[in-house]
């Protein structure tokens, strides 16, 4: 699969996820294997602020982010096509625009998901930031705003006239917002009609239901959200790989700990952000419960790394039979961009 001048190495695509796409976790799914990551949705007016809370999502680490998308969100074209310019500054070799976010807060000011309803502008978003940057731009949609208005194919051909590199559709509807089943049967429909590449994405969360998305929709590549959340070996696992001893676990989270804490430089910040990926990481694993109970009242990051060090050292799969928690924690509201 290609996206412009880029040859994407596999076919397996980390979702962009507010506060979880940041750059250490982006870093970890390229290493372990994932073609493409791109970030959590970045606010145009932000990045033509330059604000510095803003500029900070485009940290990246060049050494294994090739190639480096970044994900801009907003209602103006020209503000989108203005903000593009500063993401490519910073070393943004594609640009994808956000057309799913269902958040009140984003689709009401023209962004997100409500681009879905208006399918000219959205195709005028993706041609001005093309010609702004001469990067390729894709974009990631929804099935459309509710239930009666499916509109996917309709702005998928749009996007596809205006230029638009290639298109992943989440097969939920804005109403919907990430209850309900992903409809597939949309993927299938959005491959069928367009000539560019079309990426699956929603309700992914093994190997096997990867292997089943591309062969019951035909589509190009698959993203993955929650079925990477603390299992960045997924990405591994899809191209025939195993999964982590626990000797690797351990390493691993403890290294994301500390680049964690590097690249969120305020250690409180760091350590009630890093909480929720320990919760995921624990799932499955036996004493987990104990586990985030105590993790979730530690704030010194010295603490926290013992706890880290303690638990994942030893930690094993809860025996077969035993229940296991369903819930995984992510706020679904805000994690998806």
């Amino acid at each position: 699969m290609r996206i412009g001048p880029y040859e994407l190495k596999n076919r397996w695509i980390l979702a962009p996820m507010a506060g979880i796409s940041e750059m250490p976790f982006r870093s970890l799914a390229f290493q372990l294997g994932a073609a493409l990551c791109p970030t959590e949705l970045v606010s145009a007016e932000g990045l033509m602020r330059a604000s510095n809370r803003t500029m900070r999502y485009l940290r990246h680490d060049a050494r294994w982010e090739r190639p480096f998308s970044v994900q801009v969100f907003g209602g103006n074209p020209d503000v989108l096509a203005k903000a593009s310019l500063v993401a490519k500054e910073e070393g943004a070799q594609i640009i994808d625009v956000n057309m799913g976010c269902p958040v009140p807060k984003v689709t009401k000011s023209g962004s997100g998901c409500a681009l879905m309803s208006d399918p000219p502008r959205a195709a005028e978003v993706v041609a001005k930031i093309a010609a702004a940057t001469g990067l390729p731009v894709t974009a990631k949609i929804r099935a459309g705003i509710n239930a009666q208005s499916i509109n996917c194919v309709e702005v998928g051909l749009a996007l596809q006239e205006a230029g638009c590199q290639a298109v992943a559709i989440h097969p939920r509807t804005r109403v919907q917002g990430y209850t309900g089943a992903a409809d597939w049967t949309l993927i299938k429909a959005l491959k069928d009609a367009l000539r560019i590449p079309v990426i699956g994405n929603g309700d992914v969360k093994t190997v096997a239901d990867a292997k089943r998305m591309l062969a019951e929709t035909g589509c190009d590549a698959v993203m993955i959200g929650r079925g990477a959340l603390g299992n960045p070996w997924l990405f591994r696992e899809l191209e025939g790989g195993t999964g982590p001893s626990t000797e690797e676990r351990h390493q691993l989270i403890a290294a994301h700990f500390e680049e964690h804490l590097r690249y969120a430089g305020d250690e409180r910040r760091a350590v009630r952000q890093f909480r929720k990926h320990l919760g995921w990481y624990a799932k499955g694993l036996a004493g987990a419960s104990a586990f985030r109970s105590e993790a979730m009242t530690i704030e010194p990051a010295a603490e926290l790394a013992v706890a880290i060090d303690r638990f994942f050292s030893t930690a094993i799969p809860e025996r077969r039979g035993a229940a296991v928690e369903e819930d995984d924690g992510v706020d679904y509201r805000t994690a998806y961009g």
